[in-house]
């Protein structure tokens, strides 16, 4: 009976990831399909085009995870950013080269402002829902946890929430017998909390990371405070 109900469960949750994969592809792929209906010269619609696919392609890898340290919500608001700005610089250098545009082309062009302009809408809105959803305090993912040093190992973890955060301790000892204090060394942190912002531009949450002894054990603590 477990087995048939977690069956549903599964399909549920690889459709819904399809769906936000599909739309993650659909965000990345309109400022190319859009300056491929808005060029008309060769050289700069090339030229312009590359930038934007690239751009898009780096958006895909963030998207999936295969590209690391850059937040996906930042990455979003980018992308939603620039992509308008490079456009209009390829509709200007195009101008400068061809002149101005046939009243044809105007009217493509108008398209798609509107086009961009729905697309610049929904990022800022996109935006403003990832910044008010990032104010609160959340367990640091596992891979806030510094790397550990060769000859060093993680004998434990554990999470906690308080009022205002939430951290992630790991309990660190060693392959060759070293003492608390040489573990502490070899870790090669500053004395007390260090901190910074968990995002680039949207989550200004603090994220901040210490190593202390604790119980006769080195512990390296991460913790994800809240945005008040």
């Amino acid at each position: 009976m477990q087995s048939a109900l977690a069956l549903p469960s599964a399909v549920s949750l690889s459709t819904g990831s399809l769906a936000w994969s599909l739309l993650g592809l659909l965000f990345a792929a309109v400022p190319v399909l859009v300056w491929a209906r808005t060029a008309r010269t060769r050289k700069v619609g090339t030229a312009v085009g590359a930038v934007l696919a690239v751009a898009g392609g780096l958006l895909v890898a963030v998207q999936h995870g295969w590209v690391t340290g850059i937040p996906r919500a930042d990455a979003h608001l980018l992308l939603g950013v620039t992509a308008p700005l490079v456009i209009w610089c390829g509709v200007r250098w195009e101008r400068a080269r061809r002149g101005l545009a046939s009243e044809e082309w105007e009217r493509r062009r108008s398209r798609s402002a509107g086009v961009l302009g729905a697309y610049v809408g929904l990022t800022v809105i996109g935006s403003l829902f990832a910044f008010l959803l990032a104010g609160g305090a959340d367990v640091p993912p596992k891979g806030a946890v510094p790397a550990l040093p060769p000859g060093l190992v993680a004998l434990a973890e554990d999470t906690s929430c308080g009022s205002s955060s939430c951290a992630r301790t790991v309990t660190v000892g060693s392959r060759d017998g070293l003492t608390n204090a040489e573990i502490i060394r070899a870790l090669d942190h500053p004395a007390g909390w260090t901190c910074r912002a968990n995002g680039w531009l949207l989550d200004r949450r603090k994220l901040c990371v210490n190593v202390a002894e604790a119980n006769g054990k080195v512990q390296l603590n991460v913790s994800l405070s809240d945005l008040v």
